[in-house]
């Protein structure tokens, strides 16, 4: 239902990197599981996984107490002329529970919650239209909480954490977690994705 409504009523939202790129950054839960989905989509050149929305600097350990202030995101570069921004909201609203207060699954903690970081006013702006569809539509039973929050710094997580799916297929947490996400997304965003 998102999917048809974001796809029908959004146009595009530039906000350029350099060449033709777009930067996006988004919290929605582990940065492994959105990493993994949205390296798959076509128009996405580099997704990198890492922190934003903290007070400082912090290594991954330091996140995962909760007290930096910091959430795990991604930080996708893309082609708005193969994939728009409006895009690339629908399909973050679709592939996470924006319901949740600082929580996605069995992950709970204030870096684990829904957030998007604009990076311009058009991002913001698209942010806030997409969450008031989302309420208007009653595409979700509960409010969406997601956080919208200007893009101040983008701390990038250690190499073992980059393409952690690609290189960790076998391991427990892809298997149970990151599979099932994945085969879903995939299912529903067939058209979008690489070859």
């Amino acid at each position: 239902m998102a999917t048809i409504v974001f796809l029908a009523v959004f146009g595009r939202t530039n906000v350029m990197a350099g060449n033709n790129e777009e930067v996006a950054t988004l919290a929605g839960g582990c940065f492994w599981c959105m990493e993994a989905m949205f390296e798959e989509l076509q128009g996405v050149a580099r997704v990198e996984s890492g922190f934003a929305g903290g007070r400082h600097d912090a290594t991954y350990q330091e996140v995962c107490t909760g007290e930096t202030g910091h959430a795990e995101v991604i930080q996708v570069t893309f082609d708005p002329d193969v994939i728009s921004f409006r895009d690339i909201l629908t399909i973050f609203f679709a592939t996470h529970d924006p319901t949740t207060l600082n929580r996605q699954g069995a992950d709970v903690g204030t870096q684990y919650r829904s957030a998007v970081f604009y990076h311009t006013r058009a991002q913001k702006q698209a942010a806030e239209e997409a969450i008031a569809l989302l309420t208007s539509e009653k595409v979700f039973a509960d409010p969406v909480v997601t956080e919208i929050s200007p893009f101040k710094k983008f701390v990038k997580a250690d190499d073992h954490h980059q393409n952690y799916y690609q290189r960790n297929k076998s391991q427990g947490y892809c298997q149970v977690v990151i599979n099932p996400k994945l085969a879903k997304f995939r299912e529903q965003f067939a058209g979008k994705l690489k070859n």
